[in-house]
């Protein structure tokens, strides 16, 4: 059974947003072994972190982290996020849960991340179990609540070796990740983060998670696409993470941030990446450059050059000197580089709420203009962190709206669409458009439509052309009372005005009914 804990939001104040360069203020999700994390390397954290060259930058939203020591690792931790130059000192952390070894923790910025809960997945340190506890944080983008908008993300740290002992172990871990996925709430997403300690796509524990089953409800797919076996092979040392210090060298994969087949589809939230569009997966990340433009994940540090040596420092193209210095004094014995990879938030649907189309003449042309829009918040996504907008218009009885299919992207453009009422029967007239749309947090818009359409010869007294004079024409004289125009409804003589002359008209003809 899962035990949660609620989430603690003490360690850091929360102030106004900063955005890094490198990030470019998509929601960055970010996974980290940091080696035996016990607190310290401040300068090394910083550098890391908020290091810039040639105008990238980690700067993630969200840290998942494995490798730590203790509470106070963690409370060290976030003062060196916080206290780095041009951090944008928001970040504070999930409650810390002491178990066997070493353990994972939760890191993330409270201006762009909504902590919702801590859970221990499953406890390690019993055999045949596992070594460590699985933790699982569930977040949320700030300025959303529906449940398509929650992430529940893993964070892990595998049973190294490669003997069978040890991949049967691995096993274990990634099968109580993937039961506990598919029980999570209808609509969530999930990402699995941190250090798998697996060699290759084809051991037990990788097919555990990413295999189809008969239950696919927590299936998860590589962002990247790039199966293999990863161990000492230089055709996937763009996407080695381990190790930048060690006497090995860059030689394996163990570092990873799997996802939910709901975060590749395309529109809404979602990975940012190109997926291939016959098959629905994103396309394989090259294995010629670190700087693949069609995927937005990347092993922070690695540009490609270090296989089976240390991390390249002078001439590290990716992300100079200073900050594959500041990466590998990160490591203590041995180290990982982090992975991180960026995705979009949903849109936000934004429109008229009402639209009155006033007072018509019988069988004349009646229309109004509603306007939509992406009503995404720019100033802390930009717009090429937020999704289009994708929606259709569903008008009630007495209305008609325009079919097909519409899309606006972010950013302040507006679409414009003619509704159109029915001026067929006298009377008022109302009714709802629904703007049914791929926003997460109102599906299903409703706006208010409402007109009068004057009748030709009606009784006398009958203001609104329904065939009988009561309190309701009563009322539309008595509201319109002294009001002077054209084509109001209480103007029952046509000259102008509302005045005794139409209540009089009324009243004598109260109770009347007329074809």
């Amino acid at each position: 059974m899962p035990v949660c804990l609620a989430p603690r939001h003490a360690i850091a104040l929360a102030v106004g947003l900063s955005v890094s360069a490198g990030a470019l203020a998509q929601l960055r999700v970010a996974a980290w072994n940091i080696s035996n994390y016990s607190g310290g390397r401040v300068a090394a954290i910083h550098a890391s972190v908020y290091g810039e060259f040639e105008g990238r930058s980690m700067a993630p939203d969200v840290f998942l982290l494995q490798e730590f020591l203790s509470e106070s690792a963690l409370s060290q931790f976030v003062a060196a996020l916080n206290g780095a130059p041009g951090s944008p000192g928001d970040w504070a952390a999930a409650p810390f849960v002491n178990g066997p070894d070493t353990d994972s923790a939760f890191a993330y910025r409270t201006t762009r991340v909504e902590l919702l809960n801590t859970v221990v997945v499953s406890m390690g340190g019993v055999n045949p179990n596992h070594p460590r506890n699985i933790m699982r944080y569930d977040f949320r983008p700030v300025g959303y609540a529906a449940p398509q908008t929650v992430v529940a993300s893993y964070s892990v740290h595998m049973k190294a070796g490669s003997t069978s002992t040890d991949q049967a172990r691995r096993l274990v871990e990634a099968q109580r990740i993937r039961d506990d996925a598919e029980q999570l709430p209808g609509g969530w997403n999930f990402v699995v983060g941190g250090d798998f300690n697996i060699q290759s796509s084809n051991q037990a524990a990788y097919q555990e998670l990413v295999g189809s089953q008969a239950n696919d409800d927590g299936r998860f797919f590589d962002p990247i696409n790039t199966p293999g076996s990863w161990n000492n092979n230089g055709s996937f040392r763009i996407v080695h993470t381990q190790d930048p210090i060690g006497a090995g060298g860059m030689d394996d994969r163990h570092d990873q941030i799997l996802i939910s087949g709901s975060l590749v589809e395309q529109g809404g939230f979602a990975y940012i990446g190109t997926v291939n569009p016959g098959t629905g997966l994103p396309v394989p990340y090259s294995t010629t450059t670190w700087n693949d433009p069609n995927h937005s994940y990347r092993a922070w540090g690695n540009d490609g050059t270090s296989f089976d040596t240390t991390l390249r420092v002078a001439g590290n193209t990716m992300v100079g000197p200073v900050i594959a210095q500041a990466l590998i004094d990160m490591c203590n014995g041995a180290g990982h580089l982090p992975v991180f990879m960026d995705f979009r938030v949903p849109a936000v649907v934004g429109s008229d709420e009402f639209l009155d189309f006033g007072t018509v003449a019988l069988g004349e042309t009646a229309t109004a203009e509603l306007s939509v829009f992406n009503a995404g918040d720019v100033d802390m996504w930009t717009e090429s962190g937020i999704a289009t907008l994708r929606y259709t218009l569903d008008a009630t009885s007495g209305f008609s709206a325009p079919s097909g299919d519409f899309a606006d992207a972010p950013g302040g453009g507006v679409n414009t669409h003619t509704i159109v009422m029915d001026t067929s029967v006298a009377g008022q007239v109302i009714g709802t458009l629904t703007i049914l749309s791929d926003a997460p947090d109102e599906p299903a818009r409703v706006v208010t439509l409402s007109g009068f359409v004057l009748g030709g010869v009606a009784c006398p007294g009958d203001t609104n052309g329904d065939g009988v004079v009561n309190f309701a024409d009563l009322n539309a004289v008595l509201s319109e009372f002294g009001q002077s125009g054209d084509e109001i409804p209480g103007d029952l003589n046509n000259d102008g005005v509302v005045n005794f002359a139409d209540l009089n008209e009324v009243l004598s003809n109260f109770g009347a009914e007329c074809e």
